[in-house]
């Protein structure tokens, strides 16, 4: 206001400069206002840029490979306790040290002709005893070609007659299961591209073959394993538990999804251009599926009305970010309960397959009362009448979310101490999923849904063979062959 219009308003009286001065208290409190809520706007902002900023693989779901180099990198803390056991090989662990065999395929003898020290002859001495090395190696590797001849007769009547071939010599020439099996290995088993695994062949092996040759030896390798893959997700479908997860993959320059589906036996993969539940349909498993889903807290699995366990690896990381970023002290006291409770488990599982009710009881009631404590810590939020209104899930802080989370999925979390067939994480589908991505890494994307597919087909083989501790290149011979192992039961 100007001079004139303040004195104005004094000689209108007492009750005009008592309006005046009402009006400028509340616009300057309204101007307070808006600037307290931009702060803490402004608050919760730089508050989220430094926990983004402080995010790591061990503190969240990060993998280890998006975390900065910084100059001083603080050293690693591993989630893992301290066994207590002695560094090295464990008691009663099996070696593989290299031993001597008593009919070696080959032996060359070193004679002696004459004496070191006085040079006399010795070539007719009698040989009192040897000293014996053995040298382990492969012989030389070159291509065997095998004829297959089939004769042909005419008979009196005239009919000419042919001798059938075995049903796998179908061209006049035509590579041999062994060599396209080792090629089908090295590219789908070891990770190696196309061109280096030709490479590879023709300095080992002699062989000229071509890129084309492999991709049509994976094709076939694909089509014998149909029934295979539809065996496993069968099986996959009536076992207890099953662990499941997706990560991302790009197929011709698009991103899509990678699903497994596994057990300790089996492993299953799918390519699928979307992530949620139009996906987990078309595997075919969670529909009708009445087991265990131990899965990383993704929803779209909550669709399905199987039992749930969560991954508590998944959220141990993520309360070890809350108690860094946030300093909230409940969330590192629910870091120990879990552990404890595996630990608890672990040492049970030795001599029984349950815990005691007690125990059970006391673990519950714990958790409850760090959930209660982390209610204090996190209030709920104040919201304006401004926004009061607006629709949709109001947002909430980082550790409200994840309280809200272990409030409301408190069985789910703590299933593995009720039934111990629930494992502790969701580690199983983690590794299974590590190596597709490493293929990624070193091979780069795929060009076609069909490779994808193909690559998926022929690793959840490989997967499940390792698993049943089988040679993986003889089971890819055997799969070409048109005999592919198939698991015996669900776990």
């Amino acid at each position: 206001m100007k001079r004139e219009d303040i004195l104005a308003v004094y000689e209108a009286g007492p009750e005009a400069v008592i309006t005046l001065i009402n009006s400028i208290i509340a616009e300057n409190q309204k101007i307070i206002d808006q600037q307290a809520m931009r702060i803490v706007q402004l608050e919760e902002r730089v508050k989220s840029l430094e926990e983004r900023l402080n995010k790591n693989s061990r503190n969240s779901s990060k993998p280890p490979s998006t975390d900065n180099f910084a100059y001083e990198k603080p050293k690693p803390k591993s989630q893992r306790v301290k066994s207590g056991k002695k560094v090295g090989g464990q008691e009663g662990h099996i070696g593989t040290t290299l031993k001597m065999v008593d009919n070696p395929d080959e032996t060359e003898l070193y004679k002696i002709e004459k004496c070191k020290n006085c040079g006399k002859n010795q070539r007719d001495l009698k040989v009192k005893d040897y000293e014996i090395r053995q040298v382990f190696d492969i012989p030389p590797v070159s291509i065997r070609v095998k004829e297959h001849r089939a004769e042909v007769k005419i008979c009196t009547c005239g009919c000419i007659n042919t001798a059938d071939f075995p049903e796998d010599v179908k061209y006049p020439v035509q590579y041999g299961p062994r060599l396209t099996g080792l090629a089908v290995y090295l590219h789908d088993y070891q990770l190696i591209p196309y061109d280096r695994c030709c490479e590879l062949l023709s300095d080992v092996c002699g062989s000229m073959i071509s890129p084309a040759t492999l991709i049509r030896a994976e094709k076939i390798c694909f089509e014998k394993l149909e029934y295979f893959e539809n065996e496993v997700k069968k099986l996959l479908s009536q076992s207890p538990v099953v662990h499941f997860d997706e990560t991302g993959m790009r197929i011709n320059g698009q991103r899509n999804w990678l699903h497994v589906a596994s057990t300790g036996q089996m492993t299953y993969y799918m390519a699928h251009i979307k992530r949620g539940s139009e996906a987990m349909d078309d595997m075919e498993i969670l529909p009708g599926f009445s087991g265990n889903a131990v899965h990383d807290f993704w929803r779209p699995y909550f669709k399905y009305g199987c039992k749930h366990s969560l991954c508590n690896s998944h959220l141990s990381r993520e309360l070890t970010g809350i108690y860094e970023n946030y300093n909230q002290l409940w969330s590192n006291d629910m870091k120990v309960l879990l552990l404890e409770a595996k630990s608890c488990v672990d040492e049970t599982r030795t001599t029984s397959d349950c815990l005691e009710p007690d125990q059970i009881i006391q673990f519950e009631k714990r958790y409850d009362e760090i959930t209660k404590i982390g209610i204090e810590e996190n209030p709920s939020l104040i919201i304006p009448q401004s926004q009061s209104k607006k629709r949709g899930k109001k947002s909430q802080s980082k550790p409200k979310n994840l309280l809200d989370r272990f409030i409301g999925y408190k069985e789910d979390i703590l299933r593995f101490i009720h039934d111990f067939d629930v494992p502790f994480e969701n580690n199983q589908a983690e590794r299974d999923v590590r190596m597709m991505k490493v293929q990624q890494k070193i091979s780069g994307t795929f060009r076609s849904t069909q490779g994808a597919d193909s690559f998926c087909r022929i690793r959840g083989y490989i997967s499940s063979v390792k698993k049943n501790k089988l040679s993986v290149i003889d089971a890819i011979q055997d799969a070409l062959s048109g005999k592919p192992f198939i698991p015996n039961t669900a776990e």
